[in-house]
C-alpha cells in the first residue's frame, strides 16, 4: 500500500478512537493532526507545502493550514450554528418543543411508539430545532411511551437518532446544517434535485419506520421486556416516574407556526427568485416564538436572558468542535498522501455521483461529523467534482446523504452523547443506529444516483 495512503488510514483510525474514548474534539483534532505533521514531515516523505526548515515545527503546520481552515468554517457558518441554537433553546425552555412530542406521542395510543419517535425527531430537526436539544426533550417522552407499550428500551436510541440525522437533514427545504453547506458551496438551492430527493426522502422514512416495527416485534417476540436483565445500568424510580399528563404546555398548533415559518421563508422564491438565507429564516423563527411563547418563561425579560445565553454557548461549543475537525482536514488535503488517495479513486473511472458519494461518506466518517466531513469534502475536491462533470443539483443531494452515513460509526461523538443519556452502552444500543442511519442511508444513496443516472 502507498505509504502515504497508509499514515492517512492510521491518522483516521487514531481520530476514531480517541473520539470512541471521548477525548474532546478541542485536544483530539490537535493531537492527530501533529501526528500527520510528524509523519509527513518525515524527510523519508517530505510531502507537505512548508519549507524544508519548518517540517518539524507543528506550530508552522497548525498555524499554515489547519487554523486558518478552522476559522473559515466558523466565518461561514457560525450565524447559522447560533440562530439555531437559539431556536432550540427556545422551544426546549418554552416547552414547545415538548408540545409537539407529546401531543403525536398521545396520537400512537401505544402502537408504532419507536416509528413514532422517530417521526417526531425528525419533524421537529426537519422544522430547524438541534438534534442535540431534541435528545433532551424527546428522551423522557420516549421512556414513558416505550415502557407503557412495553417495548424494550434499547431501541430509544435509534429510534431518537434515526430522525434526527437521516431524512430530516438531507430531505429538500431542510434549514439542517447538511443542506445549508452545499447551498453555500455550491451555490444551488435548497430544494436541490426535488423530485428525487423526496423519493429518497420518503423511503428513507419508510424503510427506516419499517425496521423499527420489525425490531420492535422481534424482541416482543423473545419476550424482551422494556427494562431486562441484561442491560447493565438500571433506571432509578425518578427516571421511571410517568410524564405529567395535565402539564401546561404550550397550544400544540401555536407551536408549529415558527416551524412553518422557517421552512416557509428558506424554502418560498419571494426575494429574486429564491428563500431568505437559512440565517434571516431562522431568525424570524426566533423572533415569532419568542413572541408567541413571552409568558412561558418566568422573570420575564431576566429570564429570557438565560434562555438566550444558553443558546449562544450550545453554538459556540457545537461549531468550535465542527470547525477543529475541519482544521484537521485542511491538514490532510495538503499531504501527498490525500492526493494519492484522490488520484487511485479517479482510476477506479466510476460514475462522477459516486465518487462525491465515496469521498463525502470517507471524509465523514474520518471526522466522526457530517457537517465537518462536508466542509473537508468540499474544501479539497470541489473543483474535482466539477472537472469530473458531475451535475451540482445531484451532488448537493447526494453529498447531504453521503455526509449522513459513515460519520455514525461508534467514534461519533453525538451517538455516544445520546447512548450515555440513554443509559445504555454500544453492545445494547447501537445495532439499530448502524442499520438506520449507515445502512439506510447508503441504500437511498445508491437509490438517488440511480434516479439522476434515469435523468430525474
Amino acid at each position: 500500500m502507498n505509504t502515504g495512503i497508509l499514515i492517512l488510514l492510521i491518522a483516521f483510525i487514531l481520530f476514531g478512537v480517541l473520539a470512541f474514548r471521548q477525548l474532546n474534539a478541542l485536544i483530539l483534532a490537535p493531537i492527530v493532526t501533529i501526528f500527520v505533521l510528524v509523519c509527513f514531515g518525515m524527510p523519508i516523505l517530505g510531502s507537505l507545502k512548508w519549507p524544508t526548515t519548518a517540517q518539524w515545527d507543528f506550530g508552522t503546520g497548525l498555524i499554515g493550514a489547519f487554523m486558518p481552515n478552522a476559522s473559515k468554517y466558523v466565518t461561514q457558518y457560525f450565524l447559522v450554528f447560533f440562530v439555531g441554537a437559539l431556536f432550540g433553546a427556545v422551544y426546549q425552555f418554552t416547552g414547545a418543543a415538548k408540545a409537539i412530542a407529546k401531543w403525536m406521542a398521545g396520537a400512537c395510543r401505544g402502537h408504532f411508539v419507536a416509528g413514532i419517535i422517530m417521526t417526531i425527531t425528525g419533524i421537529l430537526t426537519y422544522g430547524g430545532i438541534s438534534g442535540f436539544v431534541v435528545f433532551f426533550v424527546i428522551y423522557p417522552i420516549a421512556l414513558h411511551v416505550f415502557r407503557e407499550a412495553g417495548v424494550t428500551r434499547r431501541l430509544i436510541p435509534g429510534a431518537i437518532s434515526a430522525g434526527t440525522w437521516t431524512w430530516s437533514m438531507y430531505g429538500p427545504g431542510t434549514p439542517a446544517i447538511q443542506n445549508v453547506i452545499p447551498v453555500n458551496e455550491l451555490g444551488t438551492r435548497p430544494t436541490a434535485a426535488f423530485l428525487p430527493a423526496v423519493i429518497i426522502t420518503i423511503l428513507s422514512y419508510l424503510l427506516i419506520f419499517g425496521w423499527l416495527e420489525y425490531r420492535t416485534a422481534s424482541f416482543k417476540r423473545r419476550g424482551i421486556p422494556f427494562e431486562d436483565d441484561a442491560i447493565r445500568i438500571k433506571l432509578t424510580e425518578d427516571e421511571l416516574r410517568s410524564e405529567e399528563k395535565d402539564e401546561d404546555l404550550p397550544n400544540v398548533w401555536l407551536s408549529f407556526v415558527p416551524i412553518i415559518l422557517i421552512l416557509f421563508f428558506f424554502n418560498a422564491p419571494l426575494f429574486n427568485g429564491r428563500g431568505l438565507p437559512v440565517e434571516t429564516a431562522v431568525f424570524i423563527g426566533v423572533a415569532v416564538a419568542t413572541f408567541l411563547f413571552w409568558n412561558r418563561v418566568k422573570d420575564g425579560i431576566s429570564g429570557w436572558i438565560k434562555v438566550f445565553n444558553k443558546g449562544a454557548a450550545d453554538s459556540g461549543v457545537a461549531i468550535l468542535n465542527t470547525a477543529i475537525v475541519v482544521g484537521f482536514g485542511g491538514v490532510v488535503q495538503q499531504t501527498q498522501g490525500f492526493k494519492d488517495l484522490i488520484a487511485w479513486l479517479q482510476t477506479l473511472q466510476m460514475d462522477p455521483l459516486y465518487f462525491v458519494f465515496i469521498t463525502v461518506a470517507i471524509a465523514a466518517g474520518a471526522c466522526g461529523s457530517a457537517s465537518g466531513g462536508l466542509g473537508v469534502a468540499f474544501n479539497a475536491l470541489k473543483e474535482t467534482y466539477r472537472i469530473l462533470g458531475a451535475n451540482f443539483e445531484h451532488v448537493h443531494r447526494i453529498a447531504a446523504i453521503a455526509s449522513g452515513t459513515l460519520d455514525s460509526l461508534p467514534h461519533q461523538g453525538a451517538q455516544i452523547t445520546l447512548l450515555g443519556i440513554c443509559k445504555l452502552n454500544h453492545k445494547e444500543g447501537y445495532w439499530d443506529i448502524f442499520i438506520t442511519q449507515i445502512i439506510i442511508p447508503i441504500i437511498a444513496g445508491i437509490v438517488f444516483i440511480s434516479l439522476a443516472q434515469m435523468g430525474m
